[in-house]
């Protein structure tokens, strides 16, 4: 129980985090969050689907399997605005370039794979 309290914590940081860093998912890390305190702590849990801008999204997904459209979309943007920056701008290293550009690819080929969830469910 608390090794799951604690990951759900740990995820929920990682999740913020990656709502700056972009090559960080947010919404997979919020997704083992709940997961983890929906078997740790019922507060946190309930805290985590009550929340306004995470709430919805673990719902269409416990219920769905499915991300809103808008979510894709900003996920996808974010990607291939601030990845390809860093890729192109900012990185020196030939290996590194090819490891951030793969990662980049991966990550919009997993986004078009997800489910986008109807209009009612969004």
């Amino acid at each position: 129980m608390i090794i799951y309290k604690a990951l759900g914590f740990l995820f929920i940081g990682l999740g913020f985090i990656g709502i700056f860093l972009p090559l960080l998912p947010t919404t997979p890390f919020i997704l083992l969050a709940a997961g983890c305190f929906a078997r740790s702590s019922e507060r946190w849990y309930h805290w985590l689907l009550s929340n306004r801008t995470f709430g919805p999204m673990i719902k269409n997904w416990q219920e769905h399997q499915c991300i809103s459209c808008n979510s894709r979309r900003i996920a996808v943007l974010s990607v291939i605005f601030f990845g390809g920056y860093s890729v192109f701008f900012a990185l020196a290293n030939v290996y590194i370039i090819s490891f951030g550009a793969a990662l980049i690819l991966f990550t919009l080929f997993y986004l078009y794979r997800q489910n986008v969830c109807e209009q009612e469910n969004a």
